[in-house]
């Protein structure tokens, strides 16, 4: 029990780093770069999924991070990308939420 409380714990700071990460990708993409909010957001979303797996397998799972590891891991991450791009979308063009914001 105490392993899956700490392995939840550290699930939990991946995550926050991950979002952070995430966030920050974007904005240097769509703010500063000036790429478009849906691609930024994509892309965004990609590059911190990569950097999602290798701190969820060496800091949260403490297991060795393998190439067919990492081919099954978009299969937990595809709701959350079709998810969250309809998010986006919606906030932007639907409810008219400036683009910096919507993610």
């Amino acid at each position: 029990m105490k392993k899956t409380r700490q392995e939840f714990i550290r699930f939990i700071v991946v995550g926050i780093i991950n979002t952070t990460h995430y966030y920050i990708s974007y904005l240097i993409l769509h703010e500063i770069l000036g790429i478009h909010y849906m691609t930024a957001h994509i892309t965004g979303f990609l590059i911190s999924f990569i950097i999602s797996f290798f701190l969820n397998a060496h800091f949260t799972f403490k297991i060795k991070p393998t190439l067919s590891k990492f081919l099954q891991f978009p299969l937990t991450q595809a709701f959350n990308i079709i998810a969250s791009s309809v998010c986006v979308y919606m906030f932007v063009e639907l409810f008219g939420i400036d683009s910096t914001f919507a993610p």
